[in-house]
């Protein structure tokens, strides 16, 4: 029987200019170049520029994913940005988006899970395609995190970045097993339960104010490399894979030691594993297509290849998602 699968055909990224290293992090808050590189990983963040807006972000790596696939904006169907830095309360950034690229057809709308928000927003385009009601989307993950931070709280200002990355999806042909190109499978989760372990401390309806992010480190790295390699062996097993069968790990950048804890507890070759969290910090939900786009542009994706994308993020939210390129 033949299915629609959604296709990666095209990706695109971008980063805002302004660079900020740990250097120069010792001159804004108490902490050193080398307490940063040993827990985290990271060496340096972008940082919108004053009046950089995560739509603005977010319309250049659309364009850039458009023209990766070869497509126009009124060729798309549907826009689902990811992101918990929206421009306004309301309207949607994704609408500020789908005018700022010159759509005039389809729909829009945003997606909040946090760090897992690009793979939540795969899931949600990909079940738009498997049902027949959009031929292109363009998904999107982009952060201005540096908005939500307290600049003298060490233990998070160090570790968040800006940023965007896109993917087009598009519709291809599929048989419904494993050896389709396109995505075979996402697997998303949540629990509210650990909400306090990682949030933002102001909101609309409870203090009227935007708040700056709140996170228990330790916590958060003992569930996230728990949860995250429980999850991608969820994909694997789902489609008859094994772990030898995977040729790209394309994780939620949040910090190195995650990588390298989750990655050991798979038993994976760290070559396999896409690694930017030393240039780009933690982009939150832009985090996974900045990475997956750099991996494109460096010729380390081939056609045929088995990508896994994985993440989590406050909420607990957390989720992966399996594609043969």
């Amino acid at each position: 029987m033949t299915s629609f699968r959604s296709v990666v055909s095209g990706c695109g990224s971008y980063l805002p200019e302004k660079i900020i290293t740990n250097k120069q992090m010792e001159d804004i808050v108490d902490t050193t170049d080398e307490w940063i590189i040993a827990r985290t990983g990271i060496h340096q963040r972008h940082i919108a520029a004053e009046g950089e807006l995560t739509s603005d972000l977010a319309i250049k790596a659309g364009k850039r994913a458009l023209a990766s696939a070869s497509l126009t904006a009124n060729d798309i169907d549907l826009i689902v940005l990811a992101t918990s830095t929206p421009d306004q309360t309301f309207p949607s950034t994704a609408t500020r988006v789908q005018a700022g690229l010159g759509m005039e057809n389809g729909a829009a709308f945003d997606v909040q899970a946090v760090c897992s928000g690009f793979i939540y927003a795969l899931a949600t385009a990909d079940n738009f395609i498997r049902a027949g009601q959009a031929k292109h989307v363009l998904v999107i993950g982009a952060e201005t995190f540096s908005r939500i931070l307290d600049w003298e709280d060490r233990a998070t200002c160090v570790l968040f970045g800006d940023g965007a990355g896109a993917v087009v999806l598009s519709a291809g042909p599929g048989s419904g097993t494993n050896k389709d190109q396109g995505i075979l499978s996402s697997h998303l989760h949540s629990d509210g339960r650990y909400n306090d372990y990682l949030y933002v401390d102001g909101g609309v309806s409870s203090t009227q104010s935007t708040g700056f992010l709140r996170m228990r480190g330790k916590e958060v790295f003992r569930h996230a490399v728990s949860k995250l390699a429980a999850v991608v062996t969820e994909a694997l097993d789902y489609n008859d894979f094994t772990a030898d069968d995977i040729d790209m790990v394309i994780p939620h950048q949040a910090n190195k030691r995650i990588l390298d804890a989750t990655i050991r507890k798979l038993k994976i070759d760290p070559a396999k594993v896409a690694v930017t969290v030393h240039k780009h910090a933690n982009t939150s939900a832009a985090s996974i297509p900045l990475a997956l786009d750099e991996m494109v542009r460096e010729n380390r994706i081939a056609r045929g290849d088995i990508i896994v994308l994985e993440a989590m993020g406050g909420g607990f939210t957390w989720g992966s998602c399996l594609i043969r390129w």
